[in-house]
């Protein structure tokens, strides 16, 4: 075992956390639980957005990867599973827990990630837009094989022991079907890792639950300084739509094919049944991975809020296109549409097609609905960028850019508050993770402000304390020590 992290080769009686991505930032997200002989990881997931942050990716982790015993999932995103193949490939032997859903929509993203790498290389290295020579994706197709055989289901407020002294329990969190927090009950102490927190008013989603109780929280904090718009989604919607077909013009979406694509999906359902936009208009739905969960959507029923039936009727009304010729005749055909399409923060995928044929055209909309991280386009189009670099060549920004943040997966500042509030004694120990500084250094100040707790910003790469395993001194510790500074 790397002595970086081996506390038990040491004598050391300790528990320490450990982030080595979604640190100050909202993407990578690695956690590590550090203890007497045994090393856990909470999510192993791919650096997106600016590009000093996608080249760690390609940099080595600071332990090594069969140092670690295991791995469990909070959901299927990229950023919080996408490295997996790479840490598999590397060394990992362990398990990886994950949820029913979970497990089906990683090996979809997975895979589509390594597609999208090979191709991305592949087109870098046919119009010589890279400095590399050859360009190389981060891991394949064979690398994601390799990895599968490592996941293990769980059910959702089931215990599953890891070791003697440790074991977990995962609770429902929204944001996406199969999205859970972590309860880590670790040498008596609970620590509850969030992952992504979902929407108190989802679509499709029943609302996040925590347990009553926990010593430490490791807490999401995406939207740590903002407030989503209140009112009718629904109405916001179809006045972009309606608006963009009265102008002759085509409404482009970019969502993530998990999550958002099946939520923006039910929307357009239930305004076409009331008649709130033209129920002739078409639909297009440009992801095989976004089909593909809808299919999962329909194995996983007691997921959802909604019946398997009205499920399956909202995506009856949906065009699925599954390859690339498909989307050439998608953009030449006349007359106005709504197109759904992946990346949702606009960094790869189909909906850079669409977006080179769009962008330019002041009777088009480009409507978005997510987070969108520093450096993606989608960040640069809600700053108002007047154009656009896409494979090499610069587009014009004359289409109208919309935003519906109320159609966001994530918890606004009210709700990752509430969250909060829902413990029987508000938590002492309170980590900031998943979120950039200013919205993280917001979102710690109304803590303090409102609940009395003073809440810690994570460093990557640097060790945290939590306690030891002399149960005389953790009453001290998580009262106030040298351990525990306030920033």
């Amino acid at each position: 075992m790397d002595q970086h992290f081996d506390t038990e080769s040491t004598g050391e009686r300790s528990v320490y956390l450990e982030s080595l991505g979604a640190a100050e930032t909202v993407t990578g997200s690695k956690h590590l639980l550090i203890t007497p002989g045994y090393n856990l990881m909470i999510d192993c997931g791919l650096f997106q957005g600016i590009k000093y942050l996608r080249e760690k990716n390609w940099e080595p982790l600071p332990l090594k990867p069969s140092s670690i015993d295991a791995i469990i999932l909070t959901h299927a995103h990229l950023d919080h599973c996408g490295y997996i193949p790479l840490l598999v490939k590397s060394g990992f032997s362990g398990l990886i827990f994950m949820s029913k859903p979970t497990r089906d929509l990683a090996e979809l993203i997975l895979r589509d990630s390594a597609k999208l790498q090979e191709e991305d290389a592949w087109k870098a290295n046919k119009h010589g837009y890279t400095k590399h020579s050859p360009a190389k994706p981060l891991y394949d197709t064979t690398d994601v094989e390799a990895a599968l055989p490592h996941f293990k289901t769980i059910e959702v407020n089931s215990e599953f022991e890891l070791s003697k002294n440790i074991s977990f329990r995962f609770y429902l969190a929204g944001h996406i079907p199969g999205a859970c927090s972590i309860e880590v009950s670790c040498y008596g102490k609970k620590i509850l890792f969030s992952g992504d927190i979902g929407r108190y008013r989802s679509e499709l989603l029943p609302p996040p639950e925590h347990p009553g109780h926990a010593d430490f929280v490791i807490m999401e904090s995406t939207y740590g300084d903002r407030l989503h718009e209140k009112g009718d989604v629904g109405q916001r919607l179809a006045l972009v739509i309606n608006d963009t077909i009265l102008n002759g013009g085509n409404v482009l979406v970019p969502c993530f094919a998990v999550g958002r694509a099946q939520e923006i999906i039910h929307l357009i359902y239930k305004l076409k049944q009331q008649k709130a936009i033209p129920p002739m208009v078409p639909v297009y739905l440009d992801s095989p991975m976004a089909s593909s969960a809808d299919k999962a959507l329909l194995k996983y029923p007691e997921w959802l809020t909604i019946s398997k039936e009205e499920c399956a009727r909202m995506f009856s009304g949906i065009t699925v296109n599954q390859d690339y010729n498909g989307t050439q005749e998608i953009i030449k055909q006349k007359g106005a549409k709504i197109i759904l399409a992946a990346s949702g923060m606009l960094t790869g995928g189909r909906v850079l097609e669409y977006l080179k044929h769009y962008l330019g055209d002041s009777r088009n909309s480009i409507l978005i609905i997510g987070f969108q991280a520093a450096g993606t386009r989608g960040r640069a189009l809600l700053n108002g960028a007047y154009e656009l670099k896409i494979h090499g060549q610069y587009y014009e920004t004359r289409a109208s850019i919309k935003e519906i943040g109320e159609l966001s997966a994530h918890a606004d500042q009210s709700e990752l508050l509430s969250w909060l509030k829902k413990f029987e004694t508000i938590p002492k120990r309170i980590y900031l993770v998943h979120g950039e500084p200013a919205a993280q250094d917001t979102l710690r100040l109304k803590i303090k402000d409102e609940l009395g707790r003073t809440a810690k910003i994570l460093r990557e790469d640097h060790k945290e304390f939590l306690f030891s395993l002399d149960e005389d001194n953790f009453q001290s510790i998580i009262d106030g020590s040298d351990h525990y500074h306030n920033i």
